[in-house]
């Protein structure tokens, strides 16, 4: 985790859209804590399997070395892309310890999902046009010509789906295949990995055994006399 325990007790800044369901809002966990635990569990639920994402994060990886002015979306229109941008952006900002999702290239993974993956295709497209049009209804601009008090303000109303009421169930559809794709994307690319902290496999040099406060947890202990096994 990010922070340590103590950290994590903190009061969560709730301006921002993390949790697709209101009965799991966080007590005191932190921002990227929340975005990860639901990257976990949203790779089934656009439809992915992790091969996939791999795929995608090699591609977005590539694509970051091009640099954004060079990059030309798959997907995505002119007008689309910088929505793209500022939305990942809103849902993992940058922050004291990492960048955010554009620096890490979601933007490009998600270009690449939706090119290669075309059943998300239409909720994307829907989606973004869902945004565009609730923002110009409320403050009469755009999403990306909002400021971000306004964008926040129309993404937490649709962030928590038992708190946003029925007129707004086609944002909070949108917005929840958004963010879980955002954090799909921010957490299996190179910046993401060093976020969680994640060394891969590493040559142990002594193994000094389970810590005891876990094996007390288990109820076990490596002072128990083993049982003599009885043959038959």
């Amino acid at each position: 985790m990010k922070k340590t325990a103590d950290a994590r007790r903190q009061t969560v800044d709730r301006e921002l859209p993390l949790l697709a369901d209101s009965a799991a809002e966080p007590q005191g966990m932190e921002r990227r804590d929340v975005v990860k635990f639901l990257g976990a569990a949203s790779l089934a639920a656009i439809g992915l399997a992790a091969p996939d994402i791999a795929r995608a994060a090699d591609y977005a990886h590539a694509a970051l070395q091009q640099g954004a002015p060079a990059y030309r979306p798959l997907f995505f229109t002119s007008a689309e892309w910088p929505m793209v941008r500022t939305l990942s952006d809103l849902v993992i900002p940058k922050d004291a310890k990492s960048a955010g999702a554009v620096e890490a290239g979601v933007p490009e993974f998600m270009d690449f999902i939706v090119s290669d993956f075309k059943g998300n295709q239409k909720w994307m497209r829907e989606g973004l046009q869902w945004l565009n049009g609730e923002c110009m209804k409320r403050f009469k601009r755009g999403f990306v010509a909002c400021s971000q008090v306004q964008q926040k303000q129309v993404l937490n109303d649709i962030a928590f789906p038992k708190k946003a009421p029925a007129a707004l169930k086609p944002g909070v559809e949108f917005f929840t295949r958004f963010r879980d794709l955002t954090a799909s994307g921010f957490w299996t690319s190179r910046i993401g990995i060093e976020d969680i902290g994640y060394i891969g496999n590493r040559i142990v040099a002594e193994w000094t055994g389970c810590p005891e406060p876990q094996l007390a947890k288990l109820g076990v202990s490596y002072k128990m006399s083993m049982r003599a096994v009885r043959r038959s």
